[in-house]
């Protein structure tokens, strides 16, 4: 089965978790290269990043500070396509990997993503609770699939990410 490697080092500012790589990211071999996915455009815009960059460069976002994983591996046309069984071994890969690399946010691309990890329902932005020590934020999904939220609103929360981000690099966090 073909999927996408993790960006991941020990270190790291924020981590990025994804639901599960949509089947054209996996077969070009890059995050986010879904033609209607907004992440990258998103990610540069909102501040998160200094330098636009497209899904070929997803590997430079390490040299941000940023890493990228997924809860599920597996790639699927659609998160519907994901059994239970994958959400939970996901779950404990993810809290391993959280665990090991202690970045200082983890932020998930969806409140699904969230939602699958934790069991419990949450809004978007950032959480009351922390996880494994980092701050946890929950952006709106950038899927094409997800039509229902306006690329403005999209980019609200991703500044808003950007800001948590700039003021724990300020304050030393």
């Amino acid at each position: 089965m073909r999927t996408l490697p993790d960006y991941l080092r020990k270190g790291m500012r924020m981590i990025l978790v994804g639901a599960n790589p949509g089947d054209r990211s996996a077969r070009v071999g890059h995050y986010y290269a879904g033609r209607g996915n907004q992440f990258w455009p998103i990610m540069f815009e909102s501040g998160v990043i200094p330098e636009p960059l497209s899904y070929e460069d997803d590997r430079r976002i390490l040299e941000f500070g940023i890493g990228m994983t997924d809860l599920v591996k597996r790639p699927t046309r659609g998160v519907e396509e994901i059994e239970r069984q994958e959400f939970a071994e996901g779950r404990v890969l993810l809290a391993q990997k959280l665990e090991d690399l202690k970045p200082r946010v983890v932020a998930f691309n969806g409140k699904m993503v969230y939602e699958k990890f934790t069991g419990r329902p949450c809004k978007l932005g950032l959480q009351k609770e922390k996880l494994y020590g980092a701050h946890v934020f929950v952006l709106p999904s950038t899927s094409g699939l997800n039509a229902g939220t306006e690329r403005g609103v999209k980019t609200r929360y991703f500044k808003k990410l950007a800001a948590l981000l700039k003021a724990l690099k300020d304050k030393g966090d």
